[in-house]
């Protein structure tokens, strides 16, 4: 199941919110930035693909009045 437009923004706002509360003072803290900042990057792939099918698939709106 995709996620919604929404969903991905909350999810990149709560990844961005753990990583700017996070201290780094051991191994594990260190391998817990790397897998987020992984999630971060895979969410705004995703969010950049959905801007982009959204562009695509819909057509441009033609003012017929200035015609």
């Amino acid at each position: 199941m995709p996620l919604s437009k929404q969903s991905i923004e909350n999810l990149l706002d709560l990844v961005e919110i753990k990583i700017g509360a996070l201290q780094i003072v051991d191994r594990e803290d260190q391998r817990e930035l790397k897998h987020l900042e992984t999630c971060r990057s895979e969410l705004m792939t995703m969010q950049d693909e959905m801007k982009s099918n959204r562009r695509r698939g819909r057509p441009k709106l033609i003012d017929a009045t200035h015609h």
